[in-house]
């Protein structure tokens, strides 16, 4: 698996590129906050799955795709058992947030994948997205943290960490903690 600077400018190009997107586009969303948040949604799964080509990651697409159809299936069929309300009151399919479920599973993915330079960028992303839909009365926060809690265990359960991952999780005499590696 190839990494390195190239990579990085890429996925960097794509959020540069997906932001002014949505500051131009003139969709369905009531404002552009909520725009935004609709073109995040969509490029960072195609950001996650552009990386595995581009990074030569055939197993990591793989993975990808396992990811995905878990977390969004598990969302799917939790959203039809527990029947909660949005807060804009449209349906009652408001728990977990299937958006912020779909974000995170790429956010969480390129992060275990391909490290934290990566990844970092796209868990903000991936919050903007969960905050986009509370913003808009589409999700409770509580919503959008069950959609992200999904999303990241998931990952931990399916997604192999790649070379430039530099997060475990351990087990300590507690119970688990999360830990990472910062290099300055």
């Amino acid at each position: 698996m190839m990494g390195g600077q190239n990579a990085t400018r890429r996925t960097l190009l794509l959020w540069v590129t997906a932001l002014a997107l949505g500051f131009s586009s003139t969709g369905y969303a009531d404002d552009r906050w909520t725009q935004v948040g609709e073109v995040l949604l969509y490029a960072l799964p195609l950001t996650a799955a552009t990386a595995t080509y581009t990074l030569d990651d055939p197993d990591g697409r793989s993975q990808l795709v396992m990811a995905y159809g878990v977390t969004l299936s598990t969302s799917y069929v939790l959203k039809g058992l527990v029947e909660r309300e949005r807060p804009d009151g449209t349906d009652d399919l408001s728990f977990p947030s299937f958006s912020a479920a779909s974000a995170f599973t790429s956010a969480a993915f390129i992060q275990r994948r391909y490290g934290w330079d990566a990844g970092l960028p796209a868990y903000l992303a991936a919050s903007y997205v969960g905050w986009s839909k509370v913003h808009s009365d589409r999700h409770h926060t509580t919503d959008v943290l069950a959609g992200a809690a999904l999303a990241w265990g998931v990952n931990q359960w399916l997604v192999e960490p790649g070379a430039a991952s530099q997060f475990a999780v351990v087990p300590t005499e507690g119970g688990m903690a999360l830990a990472f590696e910062v290099n300055f």
